[in-house]
C-alpha cells in the first residue's frame, strides 16, 4: 500500500493510502499503537472498493513534530491530511482515543463527513459527573498495567495467544514519542455532543474496561443520529479481537451513506 509523509504546519504525518476512486474511509488508531494496527481491516475494506486511509497520529509511529512547532490539535492534523490528500467527503472511523479525535473532528468539520464510527471510546467528555464515573471504573493503578491487559479482553487473551502476541508486536513497533499533549478544538461535553448531526455508529465490547455498555448508552442518548452495537466478549480493541464482526458492522453502516 502506498505510504509516505504529508508535511504541513510544522509536522510530518505518516500515512497509508490505498488510493483509487472508491469512497475514502479514514481510520484513527487508539492511544496505543499506530496505523499498523489496522492490518485486519485493510484487505476487507479495499476488497469492497473503499479507499483505505490510515495515519500515525502525532506522537505515534513515524509522525513527527518539527523543532519549534506547536502540537496543535489532532482534529486539525486530520483536516491538514484531508487537504493534502485532496479529500472531499469521507467516512471516519476512530477507536478508543482515536474516537475522541473523531468526535472533535465531527464537531468542527462536519461538512467533510459522510458518516462517523466511534468504537470503544471514552469520548473525551469533560463533564464532572462523567469524569467521576470514569474514575470509579479505573483506579489510578490501572494505567500501570501492561497495555495488552488494558486493551484486550480476557476472553480474547485466553483463546488467541497468537493474536495477542501480534498485537503486542505491533504496539511495540509503533515507537510512540513523548510530545506535549494535544488539546481538542472543542471542550467536549454531553450537551455539545447533542449538536452532532453526522450519522454515527457507536460500538463497544461488553468486556471493555473503559467503555462498558452503560457508558456507551450515555453517548447513544446524546448523539441524535446514532445507532449502537455491543460486541459480545470483546474488550477495548473490538477491531482486533473480533475483526469479522467489527468489519461487518462498520461496512453495513457505511453502506447506508
Amino acid at each position: 500500500m502506498p505510504e509516505g509523509h504529508a508535511a504541513f504546519a510544522g509536522r510530518r504525518i505518516w500515512y497509508r493510502d490505498s488510493g483509487g476512486n472508491g469512497v475514502p474511509v479514514v481510520f484513527l488508531h487508539a492511544g496505543t499503537g499506530s496505523s499498523l494496527m489496522w492490518e485486519l481491516q485493510i484487505p476487507v475494506f479495499t476488497a469492497v472498493g473503499h479507499r483505505f486511509i490510515a495515519y500515525d497520529r502525532l506522537g505515534h509511529g513515524r509522525s513527527v513534530l518539527e523543532p519549534g512547532a506547536q502540537p496543535g490539535t489532532a482534529a486539525d492534523d486530520l483536516e491538514g491530511l484531508a487537504r493534502h490528500l485532496q479529500l472531499d467527503r469521507f467516512h471516519l472511523v476512530g477507536t478508543a482515543a482515536g474516537g475522541i479525535v473523531a468526535l472533535d473532528y465531527a464537531l468542527s468539520f462536519a461538512r467533510r463527513l459522510r458518516s462517523l464510527v466511534v468504537a470503544n471510546s471514552i469520548g473525551g467528555v469533560e463533564d464532572q459527573d462523567y469524569q467521576g464515573l470514569q474514575g470509579r471504573l479505573r483506579p489510578p493503578q490501572f494505567a500501570a498495567l501492561p497495555p495488552q491487559l488494558r486493551e484486550l479482553g480476557p476472553a480474547y487473551r485466553a483463546a488467541n495467544p497468537q493474536g495477542e502476541a501480534r498485537w503486542i508486536e505491533l504496539e511495540r513497533l509503533s515507537n510512540a514519542t513523548r510530545l506535549p499533549a494535544q488539546a481538542t478544538r472543542n471542550r467536549l461535553s454531553f450537551s455539545l455532543l447533542e449538536t452532532i448531526r453526522v450519522p454515527t455508529l457507536l460500538l463497544t465490547g461488553d468486556a471493555d474496561l473503559y467503555t462498558p455498555p452503560p457508558v456507551l448508552e450515555l453517548f447513544a442518548a446524546r448523539i441524535r443520529d446514532s445507532v449502537s452495537r455491543v460486541l459480545h466478549g470483546a474488550g477495548h480493541s473490538a477491531y482486533w479481537e473480533q475483526p469479522e464482526v467489527f468489519n461487518r458492522e462498520v461496512l453495513a453502516f457505511l453502506g447506508k451513506y
